[in-house]
């Protein structure tokens, strides 16, 4: 089960051997987002130890920041299917299969009753900020006997305190939330960026809610051409109808025209919530209520008083030798240039990045964004994941590196993939189908859900057990909705 690229998949002591000294020690999983609690979930159905550490305060802290965003996605393809058989044997109401959550829904509807399960409660630790991980008494360069030694994890606790866990292996699901991409067209922050950080929000703000304030009767420059930028232009278009002197402006890098979300239409997108989006925004510009300033290359930003200038060349076609100056103003910036990860806690460990990704080497070609869509991507597991390290993983959104297009049911099939290989279920680890995840994933969900629904109405809830039940693997069943081509990322 190698991977082609000469990288190891986890080293497991023999079952009939001498215990290493590994043995008995948690996996630790960095991160209780969806994915990260989904990998405690595995693991326990493994009979494996997870020890959960989360950098913010509750779990899903990244995704608080967004709960007023609705994704593109339906339940069925945000849902990890073991934790919903963990969920369901308490007597857990799933939401309808078919409906749009929110960051919210996400929040409360999911992750917070996965996470107060006893299963998995005592298992998660919040304000617990990983910042190094190493082999124990080895650094990178030594090689001897070290897949055999644990893993030192280095935490700050809730007191701030630094201190060293032990663990048998390391999964990394702590996603790129907290490192977005600058404005600067080079990918390194314009000249003045950082300076001018007051008036600039990175991500995806609550235009309409708590940041109110912030955009009514000003002008807003919207920065970037996916997902996140076009739910941000909607909803400062939204406000602009509320309080008239709101203004909007669209600046995007490319100069040539193409749909800028999804598949530039209602009609023609798998997934008709980001097609109406597309095709709402289309209008905007059409009418004139949003001002699309293409082939914009930002260089510079400058505070003039109360106002925020951005500078750069704008290109007029593909012809990079063919630019003009531009310089466009503004009260405030929503930077929507997508995330990067942050890989310094892994720097005593050996691991093998795609040069421009910053993915895994093998499963860079197969999320490049230059190819390929969300619905694109064939499913993929440990083989593609593997480092030289043997025993550290990184799944979820900061699997992808700087590939904006990653999709939870993806990270659900990867932590499968990763904790059937740390058992030494090699069968298990392997992808069967080598097509897209979301069919396959939505079909099981759709029928635990609806299964779930029926039986609840007709017993009381049941008690959690320590663990979960197992999951027939790949089972699917039910074709009320076919997202098997979703290209959506939530």
């Amino acid at each position: 089960m190698a991977p082609n690229n000469g990288n190891q998949p986890f080293a497991l002591e023999d079952p009939d051997g001498v215990p290493s000294a590994r043995t008995g020690l948690p996996v630790v999983v960095i991160g209780a987002g969806p994915v990260g609690l989904a990998a405690a979930a595995h693991l326990l159905e493994r009979d494996l130890e997870p020890l959960v550490l989360e950098a913010g305060p509750r779990v899903g802290a990244n995704i608080a920041q967004w709960r007023h965003v609705r994704l593109f996605s339906p339940w069925c393809l945000t849902l990890d299917p073991v934790s919903v058989r963990l969920l369901d044997l308490t007597g857990w109401t799933g939401p309808n299969p078919d409906a749009l959550p929110t960051g919210g829904d996400l929040l409360e509807r999911y992750l917070e009753p996965l996470a107060a399960l006893p299963a998995l409660a005592r298992r998660i630790r919040l304000n617990t900020r990983v910042v190094a991980v190493a082999r124990q008494d080895l650094d990178k360069v030594r090689s001897p006997g070290r897949d055999q030694l644990p893993f030192l994890v280095r935490i700050r606790d809730h007191q701030g305190e630094l201190r060293d866990l032990r663990a048998r292996a390391v999964i990394d699901a702590s996603g790129t939330w907290t490192r977005p991409n600058p404005l600067g067209a080079a990918g390194l922050p314009a000249l003045g960026e950082p300076d001018a950080s007051a008036r600039i929000v990175y991500g995806l703000p609550d235009v309409l809610g708590r940041d109110r304030g912030r955009y009514t009767g000003r002008r807003t420059v919207v920065v970037g051409a996916g997902h996140s930028a076009a739910t941000s232009l909607l909803a400062v278009s939204e406000l602009q109808q509320q309080a008239p002197g709101t203004q909007v402006v669209w600046a995007v890098r490319s100069a040539t025209p193409r749909p800028l979300v999804g598949k530039g239409n209602a009609g023609a997108d798998e997934l008709p919530a980001r097609g109406q989006l597309a095709t709402d925004l289309a209008a905007l510009v059409e009418n004139g209520r949003i001002q699309l300033v293409s082939g914009f290359r930002i260089t510079q930003v400058e505070l003039a008083g109360n106002r925020i200038t951005l500078a750069g060349d704008q290109f007029l076609g593909d012809d990079l030798t063919q630019a003009q100056r531009l310089v466009v103003e503004a009260d405030q910036v929503i930077a929507a240039t997508g995330f990067r990860p942050d890989h310094a806690i892994a720097t005593e460990l050996r691991l093998a990045l795609e040069p421009a990704l910053e993915s895994a080497a093998t499963l860079g070609p197969l999320i490049d964004p230059n190819v390929h869509t969300c619905g694109t991507v064939p499913a993929h597991g440990i083989a593609e994941l593997a480092h030289p390290e043997p025993g550290y993983v990184i799944v979820g959104m900061k699997s992808y590196g700087r590939a904006p297009t990653f999709l939870l049911a993806t990270g659900y099939q990867q932590v499968r993939s990763v904790v059937a290989a740390l058992v030494g279920d090699h069968a298990g680890a392997v992808h069967r189908d080598q097509g897209p995840p979301a069919a396959a994933i939505c079909a099981t969900n759709r029928a635990l859900l609806i299964t779930a629904q029926r039986r609840h109405r007709r017993q009381p809830a049941a008690s959690a057990p320590d663990r979960p039940t197992s999951l027939v693997a790949g089972a699917a069943v039910g074709t009320a909705a076919d997202w098997s081509r979703a290209t959506c990322c939530p």
